[in-house]
């Protein structure tokens, strides 16, 4: 069965594949599952149809048969247990690599996104400066234990997983930042994600939507 997942009709990042439809996208297309993608207004993710499956009024949710998910970190997981491709077979090694998921969520992605809201929300404010500071101070924390982690292997552990999928999606936030480029094995391992056909299939196809909707 052909599963639905639902995206941004117009991504407020432009096109740039930050939108966290782009992580079940990428997903799919890494273990070859066709999938729909149902686009959906910001007024239609508030209205009940939609919270219906996703209940915060978010995307993406993902739709195959009875089930009905949502949370795309959920999403990506469901996909790799599924599939082939994304986890480990052996069951120590699965286990890191789904705690791995768990870092990229729960570690290091909060202080990324909160710094992209405060440019977005509070640039203005007399207090930005500090904010941001203090923002990439824990940036660099947590990138400077992961690069230390990461040292000179291609990926987190091992052969490439739903937890170097999630990570990468969550360090691609900083790019135009800065901080990535202070840790080039950290640079090198986004790049080498970005790399992989599947992602670029997910982004190419996230990325025609945005450029449709800036046509119409």
């Amino acid at each position: 069965m052909t599963p639905t997942i639902t995206a941004f009709e117009r991504s407020p990042d432009r096109g740039k594949g930050h939108a966290r439809d782009m992580r079940v996208r990428w997903a799919l297309e890494e273990v070859g599952q066709p999938y729909d993608v149902r686009l959906v207004t910001f007024k239609a993710m508030k209205e009940p149809e939609h919270r219906a499956l996703q209940p915060f009024g978010q995307i993406p949710s993902y739709e195959e048969g009875d089930l009905v998910l949502f949370e795309s970190g959920a999403i990506v997981l469901h996909i790799a247990e599924r599939h082939a491709g994304l986890l480990p077979s052996d069951a120590n090694a699965r286990a890191r690599a789904i705690t791995w998921m768990f870092a990229a969520l729960n570690t290091v992605e909060p202080p990324i996104f909160d710094r992209n809201l405060v440019q977005i929300l509070e640039r203005d404010e007399p207090w930005y400066e500090q904010r941001l500071k203090s923002l990439d101070d824990s940036i660099r924390r947590r990138l400077r234990d992961l690069s230390s982690r990461l040292s000179d292997a291609d990926w987190l552990d091992g052969a490439f997983s739903a937890g170097d999928l999630l990570m990468v999606t969550v360090l691609r936030r900083l790019h135009g930042s800065g901080l990535l480029e202070e840790y080039p094995n950290l640079a090198a391992y986004v790049a080498r994600g970005e790399a992989r056909p599947a992602f670029k299939r997910a982004f190419a196809a996230q990325l025609a939507v945005f450029t449709a909707a800036s046509a119409g």
